[in-house]
């Protein structure tokens, strides 16, 4: 899969609250299903549908053991766009900077 391609899939899996609420609880380490989604305000199937969408998107594994589904954060599809956004940072940073340079001299003039 191309990065462009990555990068989509993993900002779709970010764009909703519930994904990203599931994604920081993952931050602290491998969860159940039920710890990751517990008192989120929606219903166990609309859960199933965020899952799948951050499978999908490969920021969320799952394994299985017995009826036990264990959830674990796989930071490389975040660590792409992580590096997507400091790159347009840092461009958009030196812009600014350029602008209030040349704000500052025209006031100096």
């Amino acid at each position: 899969m191309n990065n462009q391609a990555q990068l989509d899939r993993s900002f779709l899996a970010l764009s909703h609250p519930v994904r990203r609420t599931i994604v920081e609880r993952l931050t602290r380490g491998p969860a159940t299903v039920g710890e990751a989604s517990q008192g989120l305000p929606v219903s166990k199937p609309a859960v199933t549908k965020h899952l799948k969408v951050l499978e999908d998107a490969g920021v969320v594994a799952r394994t299985v053991s017995g009826r036990t589904h264990v959830l674990r954060l796989r930071r490389r599809a975040l660590r792409d766009a992580t590096q997507w956004l400091e790159l347009h940072r840092a461009l958009w940073e030196a812009k600014f900077e350029a602008i209030e340079e040349h704000i500052a001299k025209e006031d100096t003039a």
